[in-house]
């Protein structure tokens, strides 16, 4: 699968949210906003969609 990462979707990006998707960063545990999600759907990344 190819994607891209624009540089308008990374500035967007808190700097949690930069650490653990572009530099292999980790939530807290027990932190993460879907923890307790038990929806079906699809999930993507937050910078490339």
């Amino acid at each position: 699968m190819d994607y891209s990462k624009s540089d308008e979707a990374i500035e967007k990006l808190s700097q949690e949210e930069y650490r653990v998707t572009q530099r292999n960063g980790t939530e807290h545990p027990g932190t993460g906003k879907y923890l307790y999600n038990k929806e079906a759907g699809l999930y993507v990344d937050i910078v490339s969609g």
